[in-house]
Formats: structure tokens, C-alpha cells, sequence
């Protein structure tokens, strides 16, 4: 089973019944090289190229109970640190 969240297919997922936490992920579960918070307080993580490889959403059930969807703003706008050294350089 796959879901696309804003263009990304998640094909791996794990849910959590006991902490209400779903993990999913592309491809199979790796470490991440980079993280963020979402507004809503999920975990978004990246690549060593900043490309999304996993969601941690949080109360997933209770959340989807209360309101009936889930929303999921991911950051936008990473640049990594070799785009920038030009830029930088003194």
C-alpha cells in the first residue's frame, strides 16, 4: 500500500496503535541526514539532498477522530550548505 502526500509516494509505512504515531517512509526506513518540525508538529525527514525519504506523523487517530483529515505542511525552501559556499565566501 502506498499514499502520495503533496506529490511524495510514501511506500513503507508503520503505525504505532499504542503512541498513535504513523511512520512512513520512501523506500525502506533509512537514517536521515537532515530533520524538520512541521507547524503542526510532525517530523519531515531528508537526505543527504535535502529530498523527503520519511514522515513521522503524531496522533494520527485521535487527530483524524477529532477534525476528520490530517494536515501536513512540510517546510519548503532548503538549500544546502555547497549551493550557498560561493555565496559565502568572503
Amino acid at each position: 500500500m502506498t499514499i502520495t502526500v503533496a506529490g511524495i509516494t510514501f511506500d513503507h509505512h508503520r503505525y504505532d496503535q499504542r503512541g498513535d504515531v504513523l511512520y512512513l517512509s520512501v523506500g525502506a526506513p533509512r537514517a536521515q541526514a537532515h530533520g524538520a518540525e512541521t507547524v503542526e508538529g510532525h517530523a519531515v525527514h531528508y537526505d543527504e539532498d535535502w529530498a523527503v525519504i520519511g514522515l513521522t506523523l503524531l496522533n494520527v487517530r485521535a487527530t483524524l477522530d477529532r477534525e476528520g483529515a490530517l494536515t501536513i505542511t512540510l517546510p519548503e525552501g532548503q538549500i544546502a550548505a555547497a549551493a550557498l559556499s560561493d555565496l559565502l565566501a568572503a
